[in-house]
């Protein structure tokens, strides 16, 4: 089967590594996500391929920082895994920006939950639910 995505990967720089890659860690375990790959300085995480790198020190050696209107969206199969991403990031350090429900706005089956992980990067997890069309 081709694979249907039209991304290979993203990556972030975050400024904790150890607080950081706990979070990420524990936050992509709930939608079946752990690390694939590690090297100095980053951790890649997926299901089957690195799709999501975390660099604890960024490419060029600089500040990491967060950019205003980024954000990563990760696939849900479920309300209970959104619900779960969202708890599990509060649990470990991160802030609500959107509590997990309905998003009529991107359209009627769409259902996600927004959250800013340590260093204030926007993640969201989302699912494409039906029973709500």
């Amino acid at each position: 089967m081709e694979n249907p995505s039209i991304m290979n990967h993203v990556s972030l720089a975050v400024t904790n590594g150890e607080t950081s890659l706990r979070f990420y860690d524990r936050v992509l375990a709930t939608i079946g996500a752990s690390r694939v790959m590690e090297h100095p300085n980053a951790v890649a995480y997926g299901k089957m391929f690195p799709e999501f790198w975390v660099h604890t020190v960024p490419f060029d050696g600089g500040k990491a920082e967060t950019a205003n209107g980024v954000h990563f969206a990760f696939f849900a199969t479920s309300q209970e895994e959104v619900q779960a991403f969202y708890d599990t990031a509060l649990a470990e350090g991160g802030d609500c920006d959107g509590s997990p429900g309905p998003r009529p706005d991107y359209g009627a089956p769409y259902y996600g939950c927004f959250v800013r992980d340590p260093d204030g990067h926007k993640i969201e997890a989302a699912m494409w639910d039906e029973s709500l069309a």
